[in-house]
């Protein structure tokens, strides 16, 4: 059973918070985060993406940029940017999207769960990128970013959202990008200890998003733990920071890829070529979304298409095989493109549907990509029951938006 607790969170002061947040470390690059940061000596930035404060050019993996991190994370405590709560507390954290809300509890996580798999991840994760993390985790002793879980819904978690909500926030903005982020503070000791118990009931969380993350503060909290003769369990640096929500106010995004060419193949040999596997249909010039599972939208020579994968191409029982990212990758981009790691080839790229399907044409009617193709969605019950199974997702396959804001809390581990 999930095991959470609440914590002194250390946030900004109300008045504070529009300059600390942020967006999420890995969403952007240095000189973006420079340009962002540019004039606010208060941006989460100087903590989270510290090689801003050096040369542009300077290595992010530089043992002095990590050790800004840290000088810059205490300057932030002695200048009142950041402050503990002297109590623990859970947090309710909502975002708002599109005139829609979803809402997640703000918890800290159980180190064991993750290592013993209660906590269910359905991506691979490479270790340079875990290391990264642990380095930043390590050195300020805190996680200072959450990672985005969900769980099954459950009422009296809900009600506990329902009652919180109904009063008024702790911080209310809108971001630059347009995202709407609440947030607000759980005092009262019954609904702390109702939070505890029911997440004691729910099997097991699942990573939505930030499996890096959440691999990197689990092995800085075993390593902890390995170091400490004294080791009890409850030390806070079993824990870890998340943001838990219901799967029921969670969508997945479509996450389509680009290709460089057409691997030797005229646009009509192509289409002969995906023919085989999937009724084509033309649909001109106006852009074409996906409607339903195993339909495809595809981009070429200024059309789109219709792309429905035929019968006894896909098994439904299978939960990997029945995804169309697996679909598509295995008889279009495999088997006619001759892209066959998706991590490393460097033809193709994949561009988050957040960014629309303008996105796609764009970058084929430029020139610099020949073909588009565009996926339905995954949903909440397949990322749930690939986890449940204990298989790994293609990769590139679910994009969550919005993305939480970093900065609104941190959790320190000690």
């Amino acid at each position: 059973m999930a095991k959470v607790k609440p914590f002194k969170g250390i946030r900004p002061p109300r008045e504070m918070v529009t300059r600390v947040a942020s967006r999420p470390y890995d969403v952007l690059n240095s000189e973006e985060a420079r340009h962002e940061a540019e004039g606010n000596p208060s941006s989460l930035y100087h903590i989270i993406k510290p090689e801003i404060d050096f040369e542009p050019g300077t290595d992010e993996h530089d043992p002095k940029v990590y050790e800004k991190a840290v000088e810059n994370f205490n300057a932030f405590r002695s200048n009142g940017w950041l402050v503990q709560d002297e109590e623990d507390h859970y947090y309710i954290y909502a975002q708002t999207m599109n005139g829609r809300t979803q809402y997640g509890i703000v918890v800290a996580a159980n180190v064991a769960d993750y290592m013993e798999g209660r906590i269910k991840k359905h991506e691979l994760t490479r270790r340079d990128k875990e290391e990264d993390r642990m380095k930043h985790v390590r050195i300020n002793n805190a996680n200072v970013e959450p990672v985005f879980f969900a769980f099954p819904d459950n009422e009296p978690l809900q009600k506990v959202i329902d009652t919180v909500t109904a009063g008024e926030p702790e911080y209310d903005f809108t971001a630059p990008d347009g995202f709407g982020h609440h947030f607000w503070v759980i005092s009262d000791p019954v609904m702390i200890q109702c939070v505890t118990e029911e997440f004691a009931k729910i099997p097991y969380l699942y990573i939505a998003d930030g499996h890096h993350r959440s691999a990197a503060a689990a092995l800085v909290g075993h390593e902890k733990a390995q170091a400490n003769p004294a080791h009890t369990g409850e030390e806070e640096y079993n824990y870890f920071l998340a943001v838990a929500f219901p799967a029921s106010h969670l969508n997945i995004i479509d996450y389509n890829r680009v290709v460089k060419d057409l691997n030797g193949l005229t646009p009509a040999q192509f289409l002969d070529r995906v023919a085989e596997n999937f009724t084509v249909e033309e649909k001109g010039a106006d852009e074409y979304r996906p409607q339903a599972l195993h339909n495809f939208a595809l981009y070429l020579y200024g059309k789109w298409y219709s792309l429905t994968a035929k019968p006894g191409t896909y098994n439904d029982n299978d939960p990997i095989g029945v995804l169309d990212v697996t679909i598509s990758s295995d008889l279009i981009l495999r088997d006619i493109l001759g892209i066959t790691d998706l991590r490393s080839d460097k033809r193709i790229d994949f561009v988050g549907g957040i960014r629309g399907l303008g996105e796609l044409s764009r970058r084929v009617d430029s020139g610099e990509m020949a073909v588009a193709l565009a996926l339905y969605p995954v949903s909440m019950k397949q990322l749930m029951d690939i986890a449940d199974t204990g298989n790994i997702m293609p990769p590139k396959t679910t994009w969550f938006e919005p993305k939480l804001r970093s900065g609104l809390v941190i959790h320190k581990l000690d």
